[in-house]
């Protein structure tokens, strides 16, 4: 009896959504339960329901994502989760932050169907699957080593705040999206700064932003 796999596949475009899920229900080797979500909001609250995921395939690029900062959250939260990054912007300097901040592979937007069931089949059964890279981009600073040790110390949901505190947000408007107390939002948001050593929320805005994918070489 062909093994069932529980994929958890987190990005904003519904058109990729179907085309991931026409390639791994159609890979006939094993069955599939596949769950989608848009945003990172939506992938934590799949998290908090469930965290014995077998693969979460993750758009670098959904509302909730400062670049690497969901990757890097998935992996400080969730080790155990495999996580295979989708993205398409495939330059090799991309593909070597992502497998720096702990993914277990890469899959190009512009992969055939084939490519994606065989990068997905790999890291299933325990492997890591990979682009041909022509190198680019050097390994991680001491400075983002420090960066997203610090981002993966936070909370899922005091990154949930950081994120908001990052859209520019004020305390007020977030109690309100998260339906918790002011007061709960000015702790969550002392912890953020503590966390990160900073102490303002431009400077904490500026360490998630160092997540973004401009801050692997691209002039995105």
């Amino acid at each position: 009896m062909a093994p069932t796999y529980e994929i958890l596949i987190a990005d904003d475009h519904p058109l990729f959504r179907s085309a991931l899920r026409q390639a791994l229900v159609s890979a006939a080797e094993a069955q599939v339960q596949l769950t989608e979500v848009g945003s990172i909001s939506e992938l934590q609250v799949c998290l908090d329901e469930r965290a014995d995921w077998d693969l979460v395939l993750l758009d670098l690029n959904m509302p909730g994502a400062y670049g690497f900062s969901g990757l890097v959250l998935l992996r400080g939260q969730y080790p155990h989760l495999p996580v295979v990054v989708i993205s398409a912007q495939e330059e090799s300097s991309v593909v070597n932050r992502a497998r720096d901040f702990g993914a277990s592979g890469f899959i190009p937007k512009s992969s055939s169907l084939e490519a994606i069931q065989q990068a997905v089949r790999t890291v299933l059964e325990g492997g890591t699957s990979w682009p041909v890279s022509t190198g680019g981009g050097g390994p991680l600073s001491a400075e983002e080593k420090t960066v997203s040790a610090q981002l993966a110390s936070l909370t899922p949901q005091q990154f949930r705040v950081l994120t908001m505190v990052c859209d520019g947000l004020l305390n007020k408007q977030i109690a309100y999206e998260l339906s918790v107390s002011e007061a709960t939002v000015k702790a969550h948001v002392t912890a953020i700064f503590r966390k990160l050593g900073v102490r303002t929320r431009t400077q904490a805005a500026l360490v998630l932003q160092q997540m973004e994918l401009t801050h692997a070489g691209l002039g995105v």
